[in-house]
């Protein structure tokens, strides 16, 4: 069994083959899925998948290239659409420096929003960080610090060590993309060897970053077989292993999703 901690299922490259996709997880023996928030205002469509298919949750909160076009997304509205027995998770958001397409002052401002609500839920949150580990690490250490700690998972990581390290002494979970495939990925693969075996998730970022033999084509909830299968192999343990320690920590992070 395998679980597939982040995809977004509302995106426009699956809404004419929702059910071949579910259809071809379940083959796949991926059993369950969460499809992450982007945009809050988005968030019906979102929810209504979550809804209409038992394998599928979803999370609430607006990405870091839109913080800018959703001001009004605070902890409160936020905590509020949380309660949706469906909802799992805040997020994702974060920083991204790279595309900078929201101001890193607006970025930050309502990541910490995000880091609230999460904290008062106690629900995961979902954090994308890109070139931008210095000060993500900074911020989550401050706000631990200063406010208590919340749970948190570093998706689709292509970070450096540093940022990992920093996180799980926070008690933060890494997971990893269809980039730990790529054949010029030794980097994220060295570090993925290093993350403890019980702070470890797999997803598929679908309709991104499909992983090889994939690569090139739309990524879907079953290719997350193909990177649990590289994660063993980095890690020096079966395929078996890597499912069962995989969907163990999917469970004692996503807490609102029954085992």
């Amino acid at each position: 069994m395998l679980v597939d901690s982040h995809c977004h299922l509302d995106f426009p490259d699956f809404a004419e083959d929702m059910e071949g996709v579910l259809a071809r997880a379940a083959a796949a023996g991926v059993t369950k899925m969460v499809t992450i928030s982007t945009r809050v205002r988005r968030f019906d469509d979102i929810r209504r998948i979550a809804e209409d298919h038992a394998p599928v949750w979803c999370s609430v909160g607006t990405h870091c290239h839109h913080a800018a076009e959703e001001p009004e997304v605070t902890r409160d509205l936020l905590i509020r659409l949380a309660a949706h027995p469906k909802v799992v998770a805040i997020g994702e958001a974060g920083l991204d420096y790279h595309y900078d397409f929201s101001p890193p002052e607006v970025q930050l401002a309502q990541f910490r929003e995000h880091i609230a609500a999460a904290r008062e839920t106690d629900l995961p949150l979902v954090i994308h960080s890109r070139e931008a580990d210095d000060d993500m690490a900074r911020v989550l250490e401050d706000e631990t610090e200063g406010e208590g700690a919340f749970p948190h998972l570093l998706h689709c990581f292509s970070s450096g060590p540093e940022l990992a390290r920093r996180s799980l002494a926070l008690g933060g979970y890494v997971s990893f993309s269809g980039i730990l495939t790529f054949k010029k990925s030794e980097e994220v693969r060295a570090i993925a060897a290093e993350v403890p075996l019980d702070r470890l998730l797999v997803e598929t970022d679908a309709p991104y970053l499909a992983p090889m033999p994939h690569r090139g084509k739309r990524c879907e909830p079953a290719h997350v077989a193909e990177t649990a299968k590289v994660l063993a192999a980095v890690k020096g343990v079966t395929q078996a292993e890597i499912a069962r320690a995989t969907t163990e920590n999917f469970h004692r992070l996503f807490k609102k999703i029954p085992t």
